[in-house]
């Protein structure tokens, strides 16, 4: 650019550079002239190019034109008007763009008059250029902002020219405010995007393609906005708040997380927005909302976690609550209200806490899964308590009705049955009433309320039925116990002694009378009020001889009773019988045995003809004591002696076991009695005596017996035996029954 080595082109190519000292930052692009002569007359490519990627980027275009060329047809920056203009059709949605005209080398002429001139100049040749359809009509003022100014010229007036370029660099300052030099600043890109949008743009024009300034403005927008996006997510990724946040939630619930959270989150969706705010609104937006998603999706596993520790805790809160509320004697279904509504609050407002605002997330997936688990708990809860409170029940029943169902099957009378069903309706109703007092804090529907009577109901007569068949299963023992208890004892329950004088054939016919009467009752379950003959039958058949009617029997199953009531069938009663009969003869013949014993011990002297035979072959000995007195001392003596020794050698009570047996004992204690005669004798000879042991009482010979029955093959009743003793007493013999003495004490107690 010096004047004194010649005329040249200045400037080569497209030039940038930083406008010092200008507010706000300002770039300045110097381009190639468009009427060089280096690159000759028709190559007007570059001009073109260049044309159009300053009308792409500058907010400000400056055209210089001399002053001279105003008004003139064939002026030198026609064509570059032209070019401008052509090239502005190829911008599919340009914006608007300030034209600032310098005139240059201003000559006298004032500038109020060169300026409308220049400005029709311009219409004309907005008119002459061939536009698309549909800019066809569109003014010159939709697409340029057109402005004039004047500088002197730099030789002539050096001084005036750059105080004019002085005052025309001043209206470069604030040049974006309204009304500012820069004009429409709608859709121009940031300055952290300008250095890639200018590469793209001038690599779109270099390739000859139309420039979709639009297009371009959002894919500078895209790369720009995802750099930023990416830049932020990074940050958030490795914020030491969030780290510390995310570990704090590992390891239980955190205060204030949504708080926390959604600060950390609006630090960097913030600094997103601010340096994304000049990039076109819906890139903008749209990757905004793809950060929010990256930045959400990074933290929604710790929302989870927090939530998955809030169910926790609210659900042991819940279990703690409902059992403090239970052990203070609280009623179930209340409690459970409570405790459900206290701890599904708390865990709203844990959700509420944990919420973020730049989201919507629903927690009531967890919300419900609590809920589920609150209903399993009460539900267990609910089962276990119900479950205790029917066994309580239950076991008081069985307590209630199993001994004394037992006393009454063991009683058997003919009234047996209606007395236990009277026992079981009054403990059942009773245990029923109270039940249902219990259950009624559980606000149960009235099915399952019903359900559970009705079980316990079942229970009470189930408990009655196993026990009768507990009881038929021993109907045998039964019966033999029964048997002995009437056949030993008399009607005041005392233990028979067998004189001789009881009718052991009618005794026998009771005590089997009452047998069979047992076996009637044990015959089947009469929990309804419904007659049978169980009772004629087995009479008629079993007692009154089995001859008249063999058929009644011989069956499995009875009349008027269903086979499930039936404990022991006909067919198995004749059985029974059978072996009943079987075993409980030999205490018949130990009673018969007894009465025979009875007579021969109050029957031991001689024969009456042994009487006589003495008497007659005595005679001549009888006759010779009576003449002899001496003989008769001695005999007096002798007697005195044999009768010492019978009473202390206790010769009956001896030969009560058996002659055999009486002659052994007495051989046995002969000498060691007449040693201790002799000695009381000598020494009430000397004047001293001797205290008398005591007399030995009379041993009791035990005869037991004991009858072991063979398995019934029509039942499953076990094997019994009876026992009996025979003693003899003063007053003779006697036959009794321990085990049935030791009843009888059992029940006199």
């Amino acid at each position: 650019m010096d004047a004194y080595r010649g005329r040249s082109q200045t400037t080569k190519g497209i030039w940038i550079a930083h406008c010092v000292g200008i507010e706000p930052f300002t770039i300045a692009m110097d381009l190639e002239g468009t009427d060089g002569r280096e690159r000759g007359e028709d190559d007007t490519t570059f001009e073109k190019q260049s044309a159009l990627f300053a009308l792409a980027i500058a907010d400000v275009v400056l055209i210089n034109m001399w002053c001279h060329d105003i008004g003139r047809e064939q002026a030198a920056n026609k064509p570059l008007l032209k070019t401008v203009f052509q090239v502005m059709m190829r911008l599919f949605s340009p914006r608007k763009t300030t034209l600032l005209f310098v005139i240059r080398d201003k000559t006298k002429t004032p500038l109020e008059y060169l300026e409308p001139i220049l400005r029709e100049d311009i219409q004309k040749i907005w008119n002459v250029v061939s536009k698309p359809a549909a800019h066809k009509d569109t003014p010159l003022s939709e697409f340029f902002n057109v402005e004039v100014t004047a500088l002197s010229s730099y030789e002539e007036k050096e001084e005036q020219f750059k105080e004019q370029v002085a005052e025309l660099r001043q209206r470069f300052f604030n040049s974006i405010s309204p009304g500012g030099l820069a004009g429409d600043r709608q859709g121009v890109v940031p300055a952290s995007g300008f250095s890639f949008s200018a590469q793209q743009i001038w690599k779109v024009i270099k390739e000859n393609k139309d420039l979709d300034l639009p297009a371009h403005k959002v894919m500078v927008a895209t790369v720009r906005c995802e750099e930023i996006a990416n830049e932020k997510f990074c940050r958030l990724s490795s914020d030491a708040d969030w780290l510390a946040l995310e570990e704090a939630v590992q390891s239980g619930s955190v205060s204030g997380f949504g708080r926390k959270l959604s600060t950390i989150l609006e630090t960097y969706f913030s600094e997103y927005d601010s340096e994304a705010i000049y990039f076109d609104e819906g890139v903008r937006n749209a990757k905004r909302k793809q950060l929010e998603s990256k930045a959400l999706d990074l933290v929604h596993p710790a929302y989870l976690k927090l939530l998955g520790h809030l169910r926790f805790k609210s659900l042991e809160g819940f279990k703690s609550r409902l059992d403090q509320m239970l052990k203070e004697g609280e009623g179930f279904a209340a409690s459970a209200h409570a405790c459900t509504k206290s701890c599904m609050l708390e865990f709203d407002q844990g959700c509420a806490d944990a919420a973020i605002r730049h989201t919507n997330w629903d927690a009531s997936s967890v919300r419900e899964k609590l809920q589920r688990d609150i209903d399993a708990h009460i539900s267990s809860v609910l089962n276990a308590k119900l479950s205790e409170l029917v066994a309580r029940y239950e076991e008081k029943l069985r307590q209630s009705l199993s001994e004394p169902v037992e006393s009454l099957l063991d009683a058997a009378e003919r009234d047996t049955w209606a007395s236990i069903r009277k026992l079981l309706t009054r403990q059942t109703e009773n245990a029923v009433s109270e039940f249902s007092t219990a259950i009624s804090s559980f606000e149960l529907d009235q099915p399952s309320m019903e359900s559970m009577l009705q079980g316990l109901r079942d229970y009470a007569r189930n408990l009655v039925v196993k026990k009768a068949k507990e009881q038929a299963g021993k109907v045998l023992i039964l019966m033999k116990d029964r048997f002995s208890t009437v056949f030993s004892h008399d009607s005041d329950l005392m233990p028979r002694v067998w004189t001789g004088k009881e009718d052991i054939k009618t005794i026998t016919k009771d005590a089997r009378s009452a047998s069979l009467r047992l076996l009637a009752v044990m015959a089947a379950i009469r929990l309804e009020e419904k007659l049978d003959k169980i009772e004629n039958i087995l009479f008629s058949s079993l007692m009154e001889g089995t001859e008249t009617s063999p058929d009644l029997l011989a069956s499995s199953k009875w009349e008027e009773v269903p086979p499930e009531n039936t404990l022991i069938t006909p067919v198995q009663c004749k059985s029974l019988w059978r072996q009943f009969k079987a075993e409980t003869e030999y205490i018949v013949t130990q009673a018969i045995s007894a009465q025979e014993a009875y007579k021969r011990s109050n029957n031991w002297l001689p024969p009456p003809w042994a009487i006589a035979a003495m008497i007659i072959l005595g005679f001549n000995e009888f006759m010779l004591l009576i003449r002899n007195p001496l003989y008769l001392m001695f005999l007096f003596v002798a007697y005195l002696i044999s009768k010492a020794m019978w009473v202390k050698m206790d010769v009956p009570g001896q030969f009560e076991h058996g002659t055999l047996a009486g002659l052994i004992s007495i051989s046995s204690r002969f000498l060691p009695t007449v040693m201790n005669l002799l000695k009381q004798l000598a020494e009430e000879a000397q004047g001293h005596q001797t205290p008398e042991p005591p007399k030995q009482q009379p041993l009791v010979a035990i005869q037991s017996f004991r009858n072991q029955s063979q398995p019934n093959p029509t039942s499953s009743i076990p094997e019994s035996s009876v026992s009996s003793n025979v003693s003899v007493s003063d007053s003779g013999p006697e036959f009794s029954n321990p085990n049935l003495n030791a009843e009888k004490k059992h029940k006199n107690s």
